[in-house]
């Protein structure tokens, strides 16, 4: 049995020969929306990769759970791919406790997040929502997060909030559903009192549930939609899976995915000194 820890270090080598299998780790949820959406998006994965070996694997609250996934492969190899969007005691604890103590051959890649495409994602839905290709002087946003005690967690929504701000030319200021602060009520607060009039709130979450909802309910202008099942999500699980595969750390975001235009700007400014900045169409 080997492992690999989130940061792509092993204690094992490759099983010779066939093709590890894609296990992707989600969260779980009550909301029979997520697990839909999950599983559409595994869907999307395979219909990219027809000859991959992909299996769901979930921490809680679903099924399957990720030690059943893992017992059903035996000692076949497969890498774990979280879908989360930062650094935390899961994906730091829980999922390669769970690896190592599995029959199967595992490593575990990195998460989600921070990349570029995941900024693919939250300015597509931000545009589908209505955010306007030219944004108003007193726009910005709020990017919403689930939140974790875990201080890595935080260092990686803030990258995506600075690169999703070099995106939109914009300020966006990170806030979390539990865990942290500031909430996204609060965030709203504090950038209304600076004179920013429209404020979006962007769901970065990855599929519909409790804390996208009450996220969303916060919202004073538009709301975004969890990253859900666009392409660029299942373009990045295979990206994760490939980069744990080569054993190497993530450095180049993938071929297609957009690289930030200006300095990013992760914190709001007064509203008498708004962020300026190109405004990048759809891509």
């Amino acid at each position: 049995m080997t492992a690999t820890t989130p940061m792509g270090r092993t204690t094992g080598t490759a099983t010779p020969g066939g093709t590890p299998a894609l296990v992707v780790v989600a969260h779980g949820s009550r909301d029979p929306r997520a697990l839909r959406t999950v599983r559409a998006l595994l869907d999307r994965v395979r219909a990219l990769r027809p000859a991959l070996p992909v299996h769901l694997g979930h921490i809680e609250l679903n099924a399957p759970l990720l030690p059943g996934t893992l017992a059903a492969l035996g000692h076949r190899e497969a890498v774990l791919v979280p879908l989360l969007l930062s650094r935390g005691h899961h994906v730091k604890r829980d999922i390669p406790e769970t690896a190592a103590a599995s029959p199967a051959r595992t490593r575990v890649a990195a998460p989600l997040g921070p990349h570029p495409l995941l900024v693919d994602v939250l300015h597509d839905n931000l545009l589908e929502a209505g955010w306007p290709l030219h944004a108003p002087r007193d726009a910005a946003v709020v990017l919403a997060a689930a939140g974790s005690r875990d201080p890595d967690s935080r260092t990686d929504t803030d990258r995506t909030a600075s690169l999703l701000a070099a995106r939109l030319g914009v300020p966006v200021v990170p806030a979390y559903a539990s865990a942290a602060a500031p909430t996204v009520p609060e965030a709203v607060r504090t950038l209304t009192a600076r004179g920013y009039r429209n404020i979006a709130v962007a769901s970065y979450f990855t599929a519909p549930g409790r804390f996208a909802t009450e996220c969303a309910a916060a919202a004073p202008w538009i709301a975004s939609a969890p990253l859900g099942t666009h392409p660029a999500m299942a373009r990045l699980l295979l990206h994760r899976y490939d980069r744990a595969r080569a054993l190497g750390g993530e450095s180049d975001p993938p071929t297609g995915a957009h690289r930030p235009a200006r300095a990013a700007m992760a914190h709001a400014a007064p509203a008498t000194a708004p962020a300026s900045g190109a405004h990048p169409a759809h891509a």
